[in-house]
């Protein structure tokens, strides 16, 4: 789903006002003896300045008129925007990658619009967006949708096109509501928890570097493209032709054979290199379709290959919260929505060399067992079970193998026939080695995961 317009929030979005627009409110709320000033604060945050200021007076300063209230405080913040209050880190960077591939963009706030165009100006980011929206008026609060559908509007594009930049839990919930894609900005303020805002948050990221044009062309949502079965169970078995066969090629200091990489990448129909995942492919002549990563452990020849060799380049940052290789299972997930087809995930050069990725890596799979992931390495494969992905492991062809059951969810159900040691519906607690070193001792070999979520290791 590409991006063709996009709505920035003014405070807290593209510049660091929330912590100034806090203290000037509670400031004047105790000047007037307003008890409770900081619930007031937070009860009101989402209206318009000029309905904060009628409630103001109409509850506890009828002395003053809504006029100077609102007089005062744009007063207050008029100076605190022109001296103390900075654009966020990466902000022009940002506008630049977009401006520089075309995406109209307007700002839609709470903050009056004469204010706003002062402070576009001041910060000289005016020229950046061609309208600037307020609430207020016949434009209800963000509680509501008005001002995203009135900013669509103006930009012409299409709600689906449309990314929404905001910091605002309520102001994120409306726009995903009215069928925006959504951006947040997380403030660390305080106030807010990444719980509240995840659930209405398209990307929810701590900063502009963690953004690009490429990153948010790249998106796709299973229902938009009409993959209603892009999350639906995966029959366990080879790969067939109704899957998006994925192969993710990570950059783990210990890498599999180029034979394997290339066996792998044959039997793809879409091949991501995450970072210094570059390296394995390279030498196994495989040209990636995309290349992603922040280019903190690729070499730089093999970045430069990679670069000009791919179809897509997703450029990340290296100060980050989320691994490259969570960001290229992203890229697999939005590639599978565009072919309208569930996503069968392998991954490679994932798990050698750094326990500590090896775990984090484990950690990613069971949130993404939906996807059917496999880790195949030169001495073992491991395929994630579990009832919302694939749930069983017909283990043909294996008799004598070595394998291991480890419960990833905090209670897993599992059974295992065909095997020395049977289990019928056991329950395994998270990372218990109860699992651990059976055997295959029949055709019919199986593992079937009940319940929560397991990595089933076997060893070659």
């Amino acid at each position: 789903m590409p991006i063709s317009g996009a709505i920035f929030d003014f405070d807290g979005t593209l510049v660091d006002s929330m912590p100034a627009w806090h203290d000037v409110t509670v400031r004047m709320l105790e000047r007037y003896g307003v008890p409770n000033a900081e619930q007031f604060f937070v009860e009101t945050e989402s209206l318009p300045l000029r309905e904060l200021c009628e409630v103001l007076h109409d509850r506890h300063v009828p002395s003053v008129s809504t006029d100077d209230l609102e007089a005062e405080i744009k007063a207050d913040m008029r100076e605190a925007y022109l001296s103390d209050i900075d654009l966020l880190d990466g902000c022009l960077v940002f506008l630049d990658d977009l401006r520089a591939h075309g995406v109209p963009m307007v700002v839609a706030s709470s903050t009056p619009a004469s204010e706003l165009e002062v402070i576009l100006r001041a910060k000289n980011i005016r020229g950046y967006f061609q309208d600037v929206l307020s609430t207020g008026g016949e434009i209800r609060s963000k509680d509501y949708p008005d001002i995203w559908h009135v900013a669509r509007e103006r930009l012409g594009t299409p709600a689906s096109e449309t990314w929404v930049f905001e910091d605002a839990p309520f102001s994120l919930r409306s726009a995903t509501g009215a069928g925006f894609r959504t951006a947040c900005l997380f403030s660390p303020h305080g106030d807010r928890t990444p719980q509240e805002v995840a659930p209405f948050s398209t990307f929810l990221v701590h900063g502009y570097p963690e953004l690009s044009f490429a990153l948010l062309d790249d998106y796709a949502d299973a229902s938009d493209a009409g993959a209603s079965d892009a999350t639906a169970p995966a029959a366990d078995g080879a790969p067939t032709a109704e899957k998006s066969r994925i192969l993710v090629v990570g950059g783990s200091p210990q890498r599999s054979a180029s034979e394997l990489v290339a066996t792998l990448a044959a039997e793809a129909d879409y091949v991501i290199a995450a970072d210094a995942g570059a390296a394995p492919l390279r030498d196994a002549g495989v040209t990636p379709d995309v290349f992603c990563g922040d280019c903190d452990s690729a070499a730089d020849a093999d970045a430069a290959w990679a670069r000009e060799a791919a179809a897509r380049t997703i450029s990340l940052p290296s100060e980050k919260y989320a691994t490259d290789l969570a960001y290229a299972i992203g890229c697999a997930r939005h590639e599978a929505a565009r072919r309208h087809a569930p996503a069968e995930l392998t991954l490679t050069c994932v798990s050698g060399g750094r326990p500590d990725h090896a775990l984090g890596v484990l950690g990613l799979l069971a949130r993404n067992a939906d996807l059917a992931c496999r880790v195949v390495e030169d001495d073992f494969e491991l395929r994630v079970l579990s009832p919302g992905g694939r749930d069983s492991w017909h283990l043909e062809g294996l008799a004598g193998a070595t394998f291991s059951v480890i419960s990833l969810a905090e209670k897993s159900v599992v059974s295992e026939r065909g095997s020395v040691w049977e289990l019928d519906h056991a329950e395994l607690a998270a990372l218990a080695d109860e699992g651990v070193s059976n055997r295959v001792a029949s055709a019919d070999a199986c593992v079937t995961c009940h319940e929560g979520c397991v990595a089933v290791y076997v060893l070659r």
